[in-house]
Parts: C-alpha cells; sequence; structure tokens
C-alpha cells in the first residue's frame, strides 16, 4: 500500500513590498474552554486534514491565502490557549487579551460533549465586546465534535439559540469528519471583515498588536501530519 502526502499551499504574509500589491490582511482569532478542539478547528481549515492528537496548545499563528469573492485575501489565523471561569469570572491572561485585541474577528469554540464549555460561550462573547469598544468586530459561534452524540451535554438547539440571542452565526461541526462548515465558518469572516474594511478608512484600520511568529508553524503542521500518516501504515502492517 502506498500513501500519499497530499498538503494545500499555505503562504506567510511577507513585510514589505507595494501595500496597493499585497494581499488585504485578515487577522481571526479562534478562542475558547480547553480540550473543545480550536486546534484541530484551524488545521483543518488550514490543511482540509483532521489530525486527532495535539500537543498542548502554544498559541500559534498560522497564515494562508484564501480567495473571497474574487479577492485574495492574507489570512492570519490566532490559536490560543484554553479558558476557564474562575470564581464566576473569566481567566483571561494578558497574552489572550491581547490576541482578541488583535483580531479583527473571532472563532468562539465549544464541544457539544463539555457542558462547561458552552457556559464560558456568553462570558466569552462580552469579554471579546469589551475589548472592542465601540467596534463591531464579527464573532462566530462554532459547536464542535457534532459525530459524538452518544456523549452529548449540550443540545445543537441551544447553542444556535443562544446565539441568535448574541447575534452571532451558528455553525454545528465535526472537525473530524466534515470540513466544509469549518471553511464556512472562516470564509464568512473573511467576507465581514473585507467588507467592514473596504467601507473603513486607512486612518480606521488597526494594526498588529502582537508579533509575527519567527517562523511559519507549516513544518509542524507536516510533522504532524507524518506522524499520523506513520502510525496509519503501522496498523494496517500489524492487521
Amino acid at each position: 500500500m502506498r500513501l500519499t502526502q497530499s498538503m494545500c499551499t499555505i503562504a506567510e504574509c511577507a513585510p514589505g513590498g507595494d501595500p496597493a500589491a499585497r494581499p488585504r490582511l485578515v487577522k481571526i482569532a479562534v478562542v475558547g474552554g480547553s480540550g473543545v478542539g480550536k486546534t484541530a478547528l484551524v488545521v483543518r481549515f488550514l490543511t482540509r486534514r483532521f489530525i486527532g492528537d495535539y500537543e498542548r496548545n502554544a498559541g500559534n499563528l498560522y497564515s494562508r491565502h484564501i480567495q473571497v469573492d474574487g479577492e485574495m485575501l492574507a489570512i492570519q489565523v490566532q490559536d490560543t490557549p484554553g479558558v476557564q471561569i474562575h470564581e464566576h469570572s473569566l481567566d483571561c491572561n494578558d497574552q489572550l487579551n491581547r490576541c482578541i485585541r488583535w483580531a479583527d474577528a473571532l472563532v468562539i469554540v465549544f464541544s457539544i460533549t463539555d457542558y462547561k464549555s458552552f457556559e464560558l460561550l456568553s462570558h466569552l462573547y462580552h469579554h471579546v465586546r469589551q475589548l472592542h469598544p465601540g467596534n463591531v468586530v464579527p464573532v462566530v459561534i462554532v459547536a464542535n465534535k457534532a459525530d459524538l452524540l452518544h456523549i452529548k451535554e449540550v443540545e445543537p438547539q441551544q447553542g444556535l439559540q443562544l446565539a441568535n440571542m448574541l447575534g452571532c452565526t451558528f455553525y454545528e461541526v465535526s472537525v473530524s469528519e466534515n470540513y466544509n462548515n469549518v471553511f464556512n465558518a472562516f470564509h464568512l469572516l473573511c467576507k465581514e471583515v473585507n467588507k467592514q474594511q473596504i467601507t473603513s478608512t486607512p486612518e480606521r484600520r488597526r494594526t498588529s498588536l502582537i508579533p509575527r511568529p519567527k517562523s511559519p508553524n507549516m513544518q509542524d503542521l507536516k510533522r504532524r501530519f507524518k506522524q499520523a500518516l506513520s502510525a496509519k501504515v503501522r496498523t494496517v502492517t500489524s492487521v
């Protein structure tokens, strides 16, 4: 059996050059509780592939180019460590707050198998609004692990009702089984941000508040993908 590795192209947005020739930049932060699948969601969007085992979330920043409504956009996606509630309030460190302020749009993720992650949604949403006063930052709510119905703790209707109450678009996804809704969630945010940037003046556009990574994370994604392929080959061989 021969397994072929296939990765889509992810391009880092190089600084410098003619600003008019560079793609418009869209910055998206992915936030939520621990273990809800934030990193899997980001990697699924970037590579179209699912990797089930991840190292502890270090808050990596990834980039790729994507075409939206005929225009090429440079997207930066900031993965973030899990958030918890401590004494009835969010336990958000300075790094997470900087990521939220930096972002043009946010994805708030919860797992249908973890009711506590669902309880975080409203707290996180209002925290985002506090860090972006007077600025309507697009927010999408994503319910992950939709394939694990046998251990679900949150009904899809609960997530949809809360999203409607908060004025957010809602997506129910299974990162492990389906790519389409993962792509749709990010694509919607890109369209909203692009629309805002076109209608805004240069003076109103915010600059990045967190540094770019010293090196691309693509090599890390390839390493994880190779490990996953190796594990599958070993399993097939043993059978």
